[in-house]
This record gives structure tokens, C-alpha cells and sequence, in this order.
């Protein structure tokens, strides 16, 4: 049920009978000179229509910008400040508790994204306001992914571009393909990211000069069906998963015995 096509009535109906709801995440940002900048919520709307579509649960609108700024020198990327973003996802899901849910579920496909998506879910959960987990497509597949691609890469690699000739391949240049791999970093693997044992670098320009990671010529069609088939079935079963767990398992544990203060 995507929230936006429905009228009010029918989201009275739906909060009387269930409290979970999916919100999809992804970015505006260069992914490199083959895939088009909508790709991260590209992919992140499709796989939460596609399972609320399955589920019967609720689906939000997408939110497409997301934490970019290490994409920045790259023209056509937007983002919004890391604390921005935290503070809008955190009160655009409260809105949804004040409106009878209790449990959310961040379909993300943007890594710049994680780590923000864990603090608001943190924050919700230990004021009992609701449960909100963060959920990444391709962390969910990784043994499908290794199946198909040698050098799958984190950004503008294979994988995304399966993804992306699957679900809108009239924005794939499909032209610049073989450019996007000579001018890019295709082997991650030996590449060595840290000097002294530190992460020296902050954008993506500082590691690949045209932006991507990973060799994007595995790419295909057929590839990015089966991807996307096989990450729709894990949410999917996060969903229902979700969806079973009484409030309070879900929600955060208290203090161990003895309490703080008890003995005074």
C-alpha cells in the first residue's frame, strides 16, 4: 500500500489492523559516467513497492537525498548534511508513530546512509517512541552477488548496474560502459585504502577518478532480475519477520538488576 495514492479513510483502515511501515532511502549522486544519479532511490523504491505490494503493509514516499557530500566534486550530486538528514528521517517517522505505527523498516540503498539510519532507529527506540531497523539490498545477498561478479565493487559497480538495467535501462548508457570500468578503480580488492593504517582519504575522487568501483562490464539484465528477486524476498521476510514480534521484545531492554538508586 503506497501511502500517497490512498485517501485518509483508507489509512484509518490500515492502522486499525496492523503498525508497520517501510520507508525507502537512497541518494542523488554521481554513479559514475554509465548509471543516472537517481539509482540509489531508483532502486530503494522499487524493492519497497515491490514487497509492501506482496505484504499488504505500508509504503511512504522515497526520500532521494541522502548523505553525499563525498560524491560533491562529481556535477548533478545533491546531499544534505549528516545531522539534517538524521533530524528529517527522525521526525518524518515520527510523524508515522503518531499516526498508530510502532515498527519501521529503512529500506536503504545508499552507504552513506547506514550508520545515520542506525542513530535514528537508536534514538526511537530507547525514548519508546517505536522500532525502526535499517535495511541495505545488497548486504542481504552477498553470496548471490559473489556468485555473479569476480570484482563487484561498493559504488557504481556491477551489481548496481545489473540492478539499474533491470529497473530503468533506458537510463543506462550502455555506451559507456567499458569507459566507466578503464576509468574507475575495477579491482577494489588490491587496492589498499589505508596508509599506515589509516584512512587518509574523504571523497570518492580521492580513490577513483571518475567515480565508480568495481569492473562494469558483469553487468547484466538477467543478473539484475535475479538480484532484485532475491533481495524483494529477503525484505520480504524482514517484513513479515517484523511484523510477528510482540512490541516490547523489539524495544529496549532495561537496566540490570539491581536498578540504579534501587538501594537508597
Amino acid at each position: 500500500m503506497y501511502v500517497a495514492d490512498r485517501r485518509w479513510p483508507d489509512i484509518a483502515d490500515y492502522v486499525a489492523e496492523e503498525s508497520l511501515a517501510v520507508i525507502p532511502l537512497g541518494s542523488t549522486e554521481q554513479h559514475g559516467p554509465h548509471l543516472p544519479l537517481s539509482t540509489d532511490h531508483v532502486i530503494a523504491e522499487s524493492l519497497a513497492r515491490a514487497a509492501t505490494t506482496e505484504t499488504g503493509h505500508l509504503c511512504t514516499p522515497t526520500v532521494n537525498v541522502g548523505v553525499s557530500p563525498h560524491h560533491r566534486q562529481f556535477h548533478g550530486t545533491m546531499w544534505v548534511d549528516a545531522p539534517v538528514f538524521r533530524d528529517y528521517v527522525e521526525s518524518m517517522t515520527r510523524n508515522l508513530a503518531y499516526h498508530g505505527i510502532d515498527r519501521v523498516v529503512f529500506v536503504n540503498a545508499h552507504g552513506g546512509n547506514v550508520e545515520h539510519l542506525r542513530e535514528v532507529g537508536r534514538r526511537l527506540r530507547d525514548d519508546g517512541t517505536l522500532y525502526a531497523v535499517e535495511w541495505m539490498w545488497d548486504e542481504s545477498i552477498p553470496g548471490l552477488i559473489d556468485e555473479f561478479f569476480e570484482r563487484p565493487g561498493p559504488h557504481g559497480g556491477p551489481k548496481e548496474t545489473s540492478m539499474l538495467l533491470h529497473l530503468n535501462r533506458e537510463n543506462v548508457a550502455e555506451d559507456r560502459i567499458e569507459d566507466a570500468r578503464d576509468g574507475g578503480l575495477p579491482d577494489v580488492e588490491s587496492h589498499d585504502y589505508r596508509t599506515h593504517g589509516s584512512r587518509t582519504f574523504y571523497d570518492a575522487i580521492d580513490n577513483t577518478a571518475n567515480g565508480v568501483l568495481g569492473d562494469q562490464t558483469d553487468a547484466s539484465v538477467e543478473a539484475g532480475a535475479e538480484l532484485f528477486d532475491a533481495a524483494r524476498t529477503q525484505l520480504v521476510s524482514l517484513i513479515e519477520w517484523l511484523d510477528d514480534q510482540p512490541r516490547d521484545d523489539l524495544m529496549a531492554k532495561p537496566h540490570v538488576d539491581p536498578q540504579p538508586g534501587s538501594r537508597r
